[in-house]
This record gives structure tokens, C-alpha cells and sequence, in this order.
């Protein structure tokens, strides 16, 4: 049976241009408080890249963020059966630098559906304003039964 609202080749995007705010909240939200994306100075001293980066962990988030837009047009629609659900994010890689100041966009491409396991897959590559691939990966969205309401 197939998979009501998902089919190979929809696309969807997010973009968001990465300042001061979300590197730094992003910090503080997971304790994650490197130099690498803290500490100006040391980047200018002590890196290749000269100056602080974006977490990796923060244009996952993002990537987050697409998936919740694949399954917007569809969450609410009352002929469903089944409900969408992320089942996790496979072979995650950041492949250059997110600088503050840069745009990213997530593009989010449904590649597969697997009818009998009930799952979506997605090939994710997240590009940068200049049009540079920075991190890609694949997300996993399973199609649980809905749970019926009284």
C-alpha cells in the first residue's frame, strides 16, 4: 500500500543566514563551548580558517528543520492513516566550513520510499550562499500507524 503524501522527487528548503545569536545560543543550549566557535582571537591565531565557525551539530538542527517542512502539508490532513515520524539522520558529514555571516539552505529531496518497512528517505546537502556543499546527509522518516482519538 502506498505511502499517502510522500513521493520520490519532492523537494523542500530551509534557509537561514548563521549569526552571533545562533552560534551563541546554540553554545549555551548544549554546552558545547569550543573556540572553534567562541573565541574570535584564537581562530585568527590558531586556525587555517581565521575566523569562528558554525557547530555542525547546529546545520543538523537545520536539517531538522526541512524535515518538518516535508511533513507540514501533511500532518493534518484527515484521510491519513498514519503519521510521520523522524526515524533518525544516516551518513551526516560536514564537508567545509559554515562561517558567521554565511546563508545555508537545506535542500531536502525524497530519493526512497520503502512501502513495506513504511519509511521515507531523503537525501539532504546543505549549500552555502556561494553555492558550496558544506554538509549533506540522509534523513529517515518512518510512517507510524496514527493513533485513533475518541
Amino acid at each position: 500500500m502506498p505511502i499517502k503524501g510522500v513521493e520520490i522527487g519532492q523537494e523542500f528548503r530551509f534557509a537561514k543566514t548563521v549569526g552571533e545569536a545562533d552560534v551563541t545560543l546554540f553554545a549555551g543550549l548544549t554546552g558545547d563551548f569550543s573556540d572553534t566557535h567562541i573565541n574570535e582571537q584564537y581562530m585568527q591565531e590558531k586556525s587555517s580558517i581565521g575566523t569562528r565557525i558554525a557547530h555542525g551539530a547546529l546545520l543538523v538542527g537545520y536539517m531538522s528543520t526541512a524535515s518538518t517542512i516535508s511533513i507540514a502539508h501533511v500532518i493534518h490532513r484527515t484521510d491519513l492513516d498514519e503519521f510521520p515520524v523522524s526515524a533518525g539522520y544516516d551518513r551526516i558529514r560536514f564537508i567545509r566550513p559554515v562561517l558567521l555571516g554565511d546563508t545555508v539552505t537545506v535542500i531536502y529531496k525524497v530519493t526512497e520510499i520503502d512501502e513495506e518497512k513504511r519509511r521515507s528517505i531523503a537525501d539532504m546537502d546543505v549549500i552555502n550562499q556561494r553555492g558550496e556543499v558544506v554538509a549533506a546527509g540522509r534523513h529517515i522518516m518512518k510512517w507510524a500507524k496514527k493513533l485513533s482519538v475518541k
